[in-house]
C-alpha cells in the first residue's frame, strides 16, 4: 500500500489521531512495536493560524515516528487552507482533513463529523487543501450523518476527486458517536467500487488481533486504523502482526534502537514499555505534566486487569505527582502480576 511516495508494504496498521493520547512519545512507542504510520492529536486549524503555543507543540514530530500524519479541523475554507500551509511547515509525512469527529464542541460546530450536513464546502475544503500545498492530502470520515443518510459510498469517490490520496472510514454515523458496533459492511463495500482507486483505510472496534486480520480477509481495506484498543497498550500493534504472520513473533526494528523481540512480550517487557512512555514524556516535557500525558496510559492498561482490587491502584496512579511514585505503583504491579502468573503455573502443574 502506498500514500504519495510512502510505501506501507502489506496490510499496514496506523495509530488514529487521539485528543490528549497521541502525544510524541505514546506515538514513538507505537512506531516502534509495529506501528506503519501514527499521527498527532488533531488540532484546530483556527487555533494553527492564531499559533497557540500547545496547539503548535503538538505538531513538533520526531524522525523516529516517520511515517507521521499531522490532522486538522476547521469549518471554514481559508482558514483550513492557511492553517494547512502552517501545518506543512512542520514536515509531517501526511496532512489529513477531519471529517469524522463526532464531538459537540467540533461538530456542532460545523467542523468534523458536522461537515457531512454541508458535503459542497466539504469537497471545497478538500480541493482548496490539496492545491494549496504540496505534501499528501487524506481525510478521515464517517459513514454518514445518521442511518438515513449513508452516503460514504458516493462521497469517498467525490473525495478522490477533490484529490484527496487516501481516505480513512470509521465505520458509524455521526449520531452514533461511539455506541454500538462499528458497521465494517459500507466500507467494504467502498473498498470494491472499481471506480476507487486511492486506499481505503477501516477505522472501528479493532480491540484484537483476530479482528485486525478479519478486517483485511473480509473487506480488502488497505489498511486497518486503530484507536481505543491501544490505550495503556502500545505493544497492540505488535501483537496483531504477530498473529497475522502466523508466527510466534515478529521482529520488528526501531530506528537507532536494538530489535524488538520476536517472542510474545512478557510482563516484565511491558511493564519496561509503560516505565518507557512515562519517562520519554518527562524528559520532553517536565515531570508534572510529563506524568499527567501518561498516567491516563497507565490506568487504562489492561494488563493490570486481573489484579485484586486494583481499584485503589488506579486511583493512586491517577493521583501520582512525581516519577517515583509512577515508578513504585508499576514495580509494586509487577510483582503483583508475577506472583499471579506463578500461582496459575503452580495451580496448573
Amino acid at each position: 500500500m502506498k500514500i504519495g511516495n510512502i510505501d506501507f508494504g502489506s496490510r499496514p496498521l496506523f495509530l488514529a489521531p487521539m485528543e490528549d493520547v497521541t502525544d510524541i512519545g505514546f506515538r514513538k512507542l507505537c512506531k516502534r512495536y509495529g506501528a506503519a504510520m501514527v499521527y498527532t492529536e488533531f488540532v484546530a486549524a483556527e487555533a494553527i493560524i492564531r499559533c497557540i503555543s500547545s496547539t503548535l507543540s503538538k505538531m513538533k514530530v520526531d524522525d523516529d515516528e516517520r511515517p507521521v500524519g499531522i490532522q486538522i479541523y476547521g469549518k471554514d475554507v481559508d482558514s483550513m487552507v492557511e492553517a494547512a500551509k502552517i501545518v506543512e511547515t512542520f514536515h509531517p509525512d501526511i496532512i489529513d482533513l477531519n471529517f469524522g469527529c463526532p464531538v459537540k464542541k467540533v461538530a456542532g460546530k460545523g467542523a468534523g463529523a458536522g461537515l457531512l450536513k454541508d458535503i459542497p464546502r466539504m469537497l471545497e475544503i478538500a480541493k482548496a487543501v490539496v492545491n494549496a500545498v504540496h505534501t499528501p492530502v487524506t481525510a478521515k470520515t464517517r459513514l454518514g450523518w445518521d442511518k438515513e443518510n449513508l452516503i460514504i459510498t458516493t462521497l469517498a469517490e467525490q473525495l478522490q476527486d477533490c484529490g484527496i490520496q487516501a481516505l480513512t472510514i470509521h465505520g458509524r454515523t455521526r449520531s452514533q458517536m461511539y455506541t454500538g458496533n462499528a458497521d465494517w459492511t459500507l466500507i467494504g463495500e467502498v473498498k470494491r467500487n472499481p471506480r476507487i482507486h486511492i486506499p481505503i483505510i477501516g477505522n472501528g472496534d479493532i480491540t484484537t488481533p483476530e479482528m485486525a486480520e478479519e478486517a483485511f480477509d473480509k473487506y480488502d481495506v488497505d489498511a486497518v486504523m486503530i484507536g481505543r484498543a491501544t490505550f495503556g497498550r502500545p505493544w497492540f500493534f505488535k501483537e496483531c502482526r504477530d498473529y497475522m504472520n502466523g508466527v510466534e513473533g515478529l521482529e520488528v526494528k526501531d530506528k537507532g534502537a536494538d530489535n524488538i523481540p520476536a517472542a510474545p512480550l512478557t510482563i516484565d517487557d511491558k511493564i519496561d514499555i509503560l516505565k518507557k512512555q512515562l519517562l520519554i514524556n518527562v524528559e520532553r516535557i517536565d515531570e508534572y505534566r510529563g506524568i499527567l500525558h501518561t498516567r491516563r496510559h497507565l490506568a487504562a492498561s489492561p494488563i493490570f486487569k486481573n489484579i485484586p482490587n486494583f481499584r485503589q491502584t488506579r486511583i493512586a496512579m491517577l493521583r501520582a505527582d512525581t516519577v517515583d511514585e509512577v515508578v513504585n505503583i508499576l514495580e509494586d504491579c509487577r510483582l503483583k502480576l508475577k506472583e499471579l502468573a506463578s500461582n496459575c503455573d503452580k495451580i496448573e502443574n
